[in-house]
C-alpha cells in the first residue's frame, strides 16, 4: 500500500542557558564575569531521498532533536544540539512549524521543519564600563513545536486517467515494464504506480492513477486520494473506453474532465492525449468512423486521438512516439493558483520579516490602570532573563527604554505603579 500522507509530531531543541560565572584564580585580583554562553538547539531537517518510496515510517510519529548545551566558566560555551533528520522520498510537501511551504523533489534538498532554540547569553556579555560585575545571564528560548502534516506527490512525467476498468493498467504494463494489476473488476489498482518509458535519448515517466468517478473531487471512490498525485505531471493521457459495460464513451470522457476542473488546481488545462483503449473489439473501419466523431467531438482540445489495444498492441508504438513527442523535456515548476483566480509562478528567493506594529510592538490599555504590551520580541526578552533576579529586572528597564517601549507606555496614559502585562507575566511598574 502507498503511504502518501503522514501526520507527525516534531520538537526543535531548546537553546542551553548561558551562566553567571566569575574568574576566581589565585592571584588574579578583581577577576571579571566569564559566564559563557549556551548552545543552540538542534533543528527538525527533512532530507530528500531518493532510496524512499513512500511515507509508510512516519505515521504518528513524534520527532525531537537534541537541546543545547548550558554555558560554563571560564567563557566555555555550551555545545550546540544535534539536527534530526528526517528522510522522506521525492515529491514530499510539508509546511514547516512556522509556516513557511516545503516542496522537495530532488534527491538531497533539505528543509527545516521545526528550527532550535537560541542559546542564551552568559553573563560576560553583559559588562560594561558601568556594569563591571553582572549577576544575571540569559536563559535559552524554546525550540519550534508542533504538528506538521506530510504529503506526497509522485512525481511522474504523464498521467494515466480514465474511470475505472478504461484499460490504463493494461497500457501501462505494455508501455513500459511495470507490473500492475489487471483484472476485469472495478477499481482494481488501489493506488497509483509508476513506469518508464524508455527512449533513445531520454525516459519519460508515466503514472497510472486510480480510477475516477463522478463526484471524486468530493471524495467519491477512490479517485480523490490520488487527484494531487497528477498535479505534477507535463500531460495527461486520458484512457477511454470504446465500448464502456455502463455509460457512453463522450459522456464518461466529460465525466472526469468535470472532476478535474472540480478539483480546482489547474489540471484541467494541462495539455490531454486522448487514447481510446480496447480498440480491438472493432472493426478497422468502425474504429476509423470512432475516431472521426471524436476529433468532431474534442479534437481541437486535446494533442491527438489514438486508438489502441493492449491485447494485441495495436496503436501502441504510435502511442509511444507521442508521448515522447509531447511530454516537455524540461518540467516547469507546477503553477499554483493565486488570490481572486490569478495563476501565480511561486519562486522563493528569499524570506522578508517585517515586525507587527511600531518597532515591533503595541502597547494597549486594559482597565483603569492596567496596561498589555504585545509583540514576540517584547516578549521573548522577558522569558530570557529570571524575574526575580534585581539586576535582570534592571537590564530589562533599560531595554524597554532604548526600544521606546516605556515611551509608547506613558503615551498610552500610564502612570508609575500601573500594571504591565507581558506575556504570562503580571507585574507593578514604577
Amino acid at each position: 500500500m502507498l503511504y502518501d500522507k503522514a501526520k507527525i509530531y516534531v520538537e526543535a531543541g531548546g537553546g542551553g542557558d548561558g551562566v553567571i560565572g566569575f574568574r576566581r584564580e589565585a592571584h588574579v585580583p578583581r577577576g571579571g564575569p566569564d559566564g559563557g554562553d549556551g548552545g543552540h538547539g538542534g533543528g527538525v531537517i527533512l532530507l530528500c531521498d531518493s532510496s524512499r518510496r513512500d511515507l509508510g515510517a512516519l505515521r504518528s510519529k513524534h520527532f525531537r532533536a537534541q537541546r543545547g548545551n548550558h554555558g560554563e566558566g571560564s567563557n566555555k560555551q555550551g555545545a550546540r544540539g544535534d539536527d534530526l533528520v528526517i528522510r522522506v522520498p521525492p515529491g514530499t510537501q510539508a509546511v514547516s512549524v512556522s509556516g513557511v511551504v516545503i516542496d522537495l523533489v530532488e534527491t538531497g534538498q533539505t528543509a527545516i521543519l521545526a528550527r532550535g532554540g537560541r542559546g542564551g547569553h552568559g553573563n560576560k556579555r553583559f559588562s560594561t564600563s558601568v556594569r563591571q560585575a553582572p549577576r544575571f545571564a540569559e536563559k535559552g528560548t524554546s525550540g519550534e513545536s508542533g504538528w506538521v502534516e506530510l504529503r506526497l506527490k509522485l512525481l511522474a512525467d504523464a498521467g494515466l486517467i480514465g474511470l475505472p476498468n478504461a484499460g490504463k493498467s493494461s497500457l501501462l504494463s505494455r508501455l513500459t515494464r511495470a507490473d500492475p494489476k489487471v483484472a476485469d473488476y472495478p477499481f482494481t489498482t488501489l493506488e497509483p504506480v509508476l513506469g518508464t518509458i524508455e527512449a533513445d535519448d531520454r525516459q519519460v515517466v508515466l503514472a497510472d492513477i486510480p480510477g475516477l468517478i463522478e463526484g471524486a473531487a468530493e471524495g467519491a471512490g477512490l479517485g480523490h486520494e490520488f487527484l494531487a498525485h497528477v498535479e505534477r505531471c507535463a500531460m495527461l493521457i486520458h484512457v477511454v473506453e470504446l465500448a464502456p459495460s455502463e455509460g457512453e464513451p463522450l459522456e464518461n470522457y466529460r465525466t472526469v474532465r468535470a472532476e478535474l476542473a472540480a478539483h480546482d488546481t489547474g489540471l484541467e488545462a494541462l495539455p490531454e492525449l486522448l487514447v481510446l483503449s480496447k480498440s480491438d473489439l472493432w472493426t478497422e473501419a468502425d474504429t476509423a468512423d470512432q475516431v472521426s466523431d471524436w476529433e468532431g467531438a474534442v479534437g481541437y482540445s486535446v494533442l491527438g486521438i489514438l486508438p489502441v489495444s493492449s491485447a494485441t498492441g495495436a496503436g501502441l508504438p504510435e502511442l509511444t512516439e507521442a508521448i515522447v513527442r509531447f511530454v516537455p523535456k524540461e518540467v516547469k515548476a507546477p503553477v499554483k493558483r493565486g488570490e481572486e483566480g490569478i495563476d501565480v509562478d511561486f519562486e522563493a528567493e528569499h524570506l522578508t520579516y517585517r515586525p507587527k506594529g511600531e518597532g515591533g510592538y503595541s502597547v494597549e490599555k486594559e482597565g483603569e490602570a492596567s496596561f498589555r504590551i504585545h509583540g514576540h520580541g517584547v516578549e521573548v526578552l522577558f522569558d530570557r532573563f529570571d524575574m526575580n533576579n534585581d539586576e535582570a529586572l534592571g537590564y530589562l528597564e533599560t531595554r524597554l527604554i532604548e526600544m521606546g517601549v516605556m515611551a509608547e507606555l506613558k503615551r498610552a496614559g500610564f502612570e508609575p505603579g500601573n500594571e504591565i502585562k507581558v506575556g504570562e507575566y503580571e507585574f507593578e511598574l514604577y
